[in-house]
Order: structure tokens, then sequence, then C-alpha cells
């Protein structure tokens, strides 16, 4: 355990070690899931499952509005807590700060960098909204709750700040590698993704979004983020290779060496 405490802060509460674990299982369950073809319907090998048995009456709305009613509220939430508790220590400045850079250029991306061309499930928006405004502002008050504990002894704030700088930006380039293999909105016909790290893994973009939770662990080291950010990378883990399984379903020439998300390893 004081190894341990080398890396993290003491949880807070007990309440806080129940809540760490659940949220190291249940992204981790909603992995397995994703790997077996059970996907959310937002995504395009989840909506080609449920096509054709999707309810008539099911809400949907336009998918660009559904991500901007996602990402909205939790970088509000984020900046303002910038806001609220950036001159009370300098590791929740860091935290409030990277989640709400984070969340700023998920919503850049959702007007300026991605092209959508279908619609998502109401139900999948509420779903997705309660889970990124509930961990975002949990992470944040959680590391509220250990100001005045002890630091760990060993600080990677300055390494996280590096991970999560790196993260980003590579999953904005991904992303905007992937915009353009479809030149409008109206091209509903998929391709085989090229540029950057694509030649190596099918999903460069989650493997940069994995890098900047690393990031995201080491600048909070409560004991919290770690358990969210880790059950959150095994999910993007699970989606890789549900990814890379519609590409090889969709494409017979998708080339063999790619794999997943890791290079030469998954």
């Amino acid at each position: 355990m004081e190894f341990l405490h080398s890396f993290v802060f003491p949880s807070p509460s007990p309440v806080i070690t129940v809540m760490s674990a659940l949220m190291l299982m249940l992204p981790a369950r909603s992995a397995i899931l994703e790997a077996t073809g059970k996907n959310l319907e937002y995504s395009k090998f989840g909506r080609s499952r449920t096509k054709s048995t999707s309810s008539p009456g099911k809400k949907m709305v336009p998918s660009r509005f559904g991500f901007l009613c996602v990402y909205i509220p939790t970088f509000l939430a984020s900046a303002l807590s910038l806001w609220a508790y950036c001159y009370d220590d300098s590791r929740i400045c860091l935290v409030t700060f990277a989640f709400s850079l984070m969340f700023l250029k998920r919503i850049t991306e959702v007007l300026f960098v991605h092209k959508y061309s279908g619609q998502m499930a109401a139900k999948s928006l509420i779903q997705m909204f309660l889970g990124y405004f509930l961990s975002t502002v949990s992470v944040i008050y959680t590391q509220k709750l250990n100001q005045g504990f002890q630091e760990p002894s060993i600080d990677l704030r300055t390494l996280g700040g590096v991970l999560f700088l790196a993260g980003i930006l590579g999953n904005f380039y991904h992303n905007y590698l992937l915009s353009g293999q479809r030149e409008n909105e109206d091209d509903k016909e998929y391709k085989i993704p090229k540029g950057g790290l694509f030649s190596l893994v099918a999903c460069p973009h989650y493997l940069f979004d994995i890098v900047t939770l690393l990031g995201m662990s080491c600048i909070s080291q409560t004991i919290f983020a770690v358990s969210l950010n880790v059950g959150s990378a095994f999910y993007l883990m699970g989606r890789s290779h549900s990814t890379k399984k519609w590409y090889m379903s969709k494409f017979e020439n998708f080339p063999p060496h790619v794999k997943a998300v890791f290079p030469y390893i998954s």
C-alpha cells in the first residue's frame, strides 16, 4: 500500500473507494460488449446491426446536435470548475484546465471536423451525456476532496501534461484524416482510412485517446481518476477491436497486418 501511495493520493473515504471500483468495472464490461458486437447505436456498426430491428417510434436526433448536447454541458462544468478552483491548488487547476481543453477540442471537432451521415438514438445521447458529465464532475470533486492530503512522493504532473497534449493532438490529427476520407456529409461510402498511423492500426484516434487518459491519470494521481481512466481505456480497446472487425467485414482488401489499436501488438 505504501508503494501505491507513492503514485496516488490515498482514498479520501470508503465511498470513493467503492466508486473507484465501479468506475473500473463498468467501462470494462462495456468493452466486452463492444468486442462481442453489442455496440452503441450511434456507431456505424451499431446502426447497421440495428437498422432492420429498430422501433419505428424510437426517438432519433441528428448526430451533430446529439454530440453537442453531450459535450457542451460537460465543457461548461469543467470551465466553471477551472474558474472556481484555479487559485486553490495547482493540481486541481491542471485537472480542470485539461478537462476544459479536451471538451473544447471535441466541440470544435463536432462543429468543424467530423462529417455525420446519420442520426443517434435519444437514449444513447442521454447515456453518453450522463457518462461524460458525471464522470468529469466526479473526478473534479474527488480532486477537491484530496486537497490537504499528503501529496504522492512521485509527482507525475509534468509527465501527465506531456502525455495529455500528445494525446489530444494525435487524436485531433487522426480525426482530421478520418474526416477527409469522405468528401461531404452526403457521401455515405466508407473507405479504408489512410495516413498517419492508419497503416499500422485501425483506430489510432483511440490509441491517442488512451494516451490522453494516461496523461489525465498522471495529472490527477487520485485512485478514482486512475480507475475511471483505466476502465475507459479498456472500453476503447474493445471498441477498436470491434471497428477492425467491421472494416474486415466490409473490405476484402483490408491489410491483414493492421492491428486494432496498438501497433505490432493488438
